[in-house]
């Protein structure tokens, strides 16, 4: 099994050998494949995260305690 390297360096997102520019402003939800990327988890999500951004998202784990 091979591992896959994902990240997001200003407007490029990488994964493994390829490159391309980045398509959502803040990197949630960046789709690669049938999954999309969560920055905060850094790990992939089977649909995309209600959350607009971020930020959104950090403040409804501030009040609720998790997502």
């Amino acid at each position: 099994m091979a591992i896959i390297r994902f990240s997001i360096l200003g407007e490029v997102v990488r994964f493994g050998a390829r490159e391309r520019q980045k398509i959502t402003s803040n990197g949630c939800n960046e789709p690669y494949k049938d999954r999309y990327w969560c920055p905060r988890k850094k790990w992939f999500n089977k649909e995309p995260c209600p959350f607009l951004c971020l930020r959104e998202c950090e403040n409804y784990q501030a009040m609720c305690g998790c997502v």
